[in-house]
């Protein structure tokens, strides 16, 4: 594409140089770049892209945007100068690639805890149906058979404009999309017509970056009041959890059509007849097209909530109700999300992302049901995060656990002793006795010392990680992955090869039955 094309919507902008050059891509990272590439110098909290622009340049970009003045830049480049790099990003990776969200239905989940469970849920409901429909957030990005990594749950807008195209090549119908806190207030999601947008939930998290609950929330609402005002051929949707205290504001932000979901106050869609088992739930869901009864694969009262954000996406989709009641009951699981490895052994273990204290007492209250013995759990908190979550974590696994076993996560640059020492500040002066926690830095150690310790009828939640295979030590990423360490203690302990202990993926079967 010519760059005087790919600049003509940007409205105040400098140029320095020819214009009228054939542009091969555009990227923001200086390792990708490639001969005849625009480079766009994003200023970051760690990173500033425009140190990059000599490296690019040495790369082969032929073009710079910048909102710094940059020395030493060679006279053949031209440089392009703006007041934000990252808005005119959004503007430019929407023309590059052809404006593809205006070509698919978008779907956007956001909120603290349960997107990638919701976005794998409504995958599902769409594909099952006919729908094809392709995902990106906080595992992948995939349409069919197509996958690549992601790197943050909700990508910059380059990257995400880029793999709406890529949905389209592969025959996509919709998008459906994590939306994260931070790429609503970066502007990641700027350029995308989302078509519904849809809320979990919103509980701490994130205060290192948003600095309080006030503009935690107000940031998530922006999904919801940039549907847009107008009522056009194609209806827009806002899909709001009742049963969580923002939800009437948000509603008060959007001019979409509000469809509501819930347990315990009155909604569009709600369950009742909740009933726990060892191998998934069971409950009925009345909605405003009729009743369905539903035998889930799934556990835990957060993932009824999953599945009510799913059913009112596939309502306003058109969905018939048993043919979601058939993808449902149909449905798995999501790899690292409260799912339980099982090897024979006679207590369960569960292995789970949470790692903020409302998606952490979800989890620990979903174990709970489930344990006939004792709850042990495993969690830390990450390094260069949010300090004021720490205690309060500590103090949510110690209410609900037996045994809270403190550890490490991703420590970045903090000693890992003071991370735990923030996160004993919780319990040590409280009335939880001293024998009912511990803080172990190493967390191989840690999973470890919680599986040889577990009874008959007892439950081992390690939380925190989930799908992760890395933990970040300063600046080093060093492979780990809790299932791994799971199953190789398993595997101690009962005397398996490794390769052989995926017997099947349950609870232990002595795991009691709960109705809600």
């Amino acid at each position: 594409m010519k760059l005087n094309l790919l600049l003509d919507p940007l409205l105040i902008k400098q140029v320095q140089g020819k214009a009228e050059l054939e542009i091969s891509g555009i990227e923001i990272d200086s390792r990708h770049v490639t001969p005849g590439c625009l480079f766009v110098c994003l200023p970051g909290a760690l990173n500033d892209g425009h140190r990059y622009a000599a490296k690019a340049i040495e790369a082969g970009a032929i073009a710079l945007m910048t909102e710094k003045e940059l020395a030493d830049i060679p006279s053949h480049i031209t440089i392009i100068r703006v007041p934000d790099t990252r808005r005119a990003l959004a503007i430019l990776a929407d023309v590059f690639y052809g404006r593809p969200s205006s070509r698919l239905k978008l779907i956007g989940i956001t909120g603290t805890n349960g997107k990638t469970t919701t976005t794998h849920l409504v995958e599902h409901l769409l594909n099952q149906y006919g729908k094809r429909a392709g995902l990106i957030g906080t595992l992948y990005m995939r349409i069919g058979n197509y996958r690549e990594q992601t790197v943050n749950t909700t990508p910059e807008s380059l990257v995400l404009q880029r793999s709406f195209r890529k949905m389209l090549e592969h025959g996509a119908e919709y998008a459906v999309v994590e939306v994260s806190s931070h790429a609503l207030d970066m502007g990641r999601v700027r350029g995308c017509q989302f078509r519904t947008a849809v809320l979990t939930n919103v509980t701490h998290d994130h205060l290192d970056y948003h600095e309080s609950m006030d503009r935690y929330s107000d940031t998530k609402s922006l999904l919801f009041s940039q549907l847009g005002g107008a009522y056009g051929d194609e209806p827009k949707f806002a899909i709001l959890n009742a049963d969580d205290s923002v939800a009437a504001g948000y509603a008060r932000k959007t001019a979409a059509q509000v469809i509501t979901y819930g347990v315990e106050r009155e909604a569009d869609i709600r369950a009742s007849q909740i009933r726990m088992k060892p191998d998934g739930t069971s409950l009925r869901v009345d909605t405003f097209r009729g009743p369905i009864d539903l035998d889930l694969k799934l556990l835990g009262l957060f993932n009824v909530y999953n599945v009510l954000a799913a059913i009112a996406v596939g309502l306003s989709e058109g969905i018939p109700l048993q043919s979601m009641k058939r993808s449902l009951e149909s449905f798995e699981g999501v790899t690292g999300r409260f799912e339980p490895i099982y090897a024979g052994q006679d207590f369960t273990v569960i292995l789970d992302y949470a790692h903020n204290p409302d998606g952490l007492e979800n989890v620990l209250q979903t174990a709970k049901t489930l344990t006939q013995g004792k709850l042990v759990c495993v969690c830390g908190c990450e390094g260069d995060k949010d300090r004021m979550k720490r205690p309060i974590m500590a103090r949510v696994a110690t209410s609900y656990a037996d045994l809270a076993i403190f550890t490490s996560d991703n420590t970045r640059s903090e000693d890992p002793d003071a991370i735990l020492s923030d996160m004993l500040n919780g319990v040590e002066d409280g009335p939880i006795p001293s024998d009912a926690y511990v803080a172990i830095a190493d967390r191989r150690e840690a999973i470890s010392l919680a599986i040889e310790q577990a009874r008959p009828g007892d439950c081992v939640v390690v939380a925190g990680r989930g799908h992760e295979t890395h933990l970040i030590v300063k600046d080093r990423r060093i492979p780990f992955d809790d299932r791994e360490v799971i199953q190789e203690a398993l595997a101690g302990r009962l005397g398996y090869p490794v390769p052989e202990m995926w017997a099947t993926n349950t609870v232990a079967a002595n795991a009691p039955e709960v109705t809600l």
